[in-house]
């Protein structure tokens, strides 16, 4: 990998990964029934579980914790939750189109690319090698590696320090408002994409360079492509 690229200046790239770059959330949604059925909560929704993303999943679980009576250690719970995540998503995890041609885009052009995520390391490992996305994006931190969740801007800045990048020249593609606010707190210019639609007129988006308020379905790599290179920070 190069350090400049000839297109996008000294820009890299840090990516969400759940929501952002693959379509997991439908499966945390099926792995949270079966662990909060273990400890009795049965009526746990979809619309309740659009109310936790973009959160790191050690926090969602403190969340729940409180909310469910749950006296189980974190630890028990965050390990219930991975084993069964990682088999769901290990046999149908999707990566986004455009998401994946973006990608694809920068990964040629020798732009420095790292993943920033709420996941665990294992479940970010597991996900990119199934997805195969690993061989373009080997680089990745998880939020359980830092003091703070999203939207404190810890995991964010941890990338730039691994890509050896300053913030300033850090680009942050984000579908969570959490996210979003966390990109803000670091510096960094951000690129969002709303994967709850009601959440698409919180204030965080606000904060975005660039938002596709449609989401994925609004979001294409050669207008993302087009406005990196045009905001490129020079050497």
């Amino acid at each position: 990998m190069s350090d400049h690229s000839p297109h996008f200046g000294d820009t890299a790239v840090v990516f969400d990964l759940d929501g952002t770059l693959v379509d997991s959330e439908p499966n945390y949604y099926k792995a949270t029934l079966g662990t909060l059925a273990r400890y009795g909560v049965t009526d746990y929704t979809w619309a309740d579980n659009e109310a936790y993303v973009g959160i790191s999943t050690l926090e969602t679980i403190r969340l729940w914790k409180r909310r469910y009576g749950i006296g189980a250690p974190d630890t028990e719970l965050l390990d219930d939750l991975n084993t069964r995540y990682l088999d769901i998503a290990r046999a149908d995890t999707h990566v986004f189109p455009q998401m994946g041609l973006f990608v694809d885009h920068l990964h040629a052009a020798g732009v420095p690319m790292i993943v920033a995520s709420g996941s665990s390391p294992e479940a970010i490992e597991a996900i990119l090698t199934g997805t195969g996305l690993l061989a373009k994006l080997p680089l990745y931190v998880s939020a359980d590696e830092v003091d703070h969740g999203k939207p404190a801007p810890d995991v964010f800045l941890e990338a730039a320090r691994r890509l050896g990048r300053p913030a300033s020249h850090c680009v942050v593609l984000e579908d969570a408002a959490p996210g979003a606010a966390a990109a803000h707190a670091a510096g960094m210019r951000c690129i969002a994409l709303p994967y709850v639609a009601a959440q698409a007129d919180d204030p965080a988006f606000t904060t975005a360079d660039l938002l596709f308020k449609g989401g994925q379905e609004e979001f294409t790599a050669r207008a993302a492509c087009d406005w990196l290179e045009r905001s490129a920070p020079s050497s």
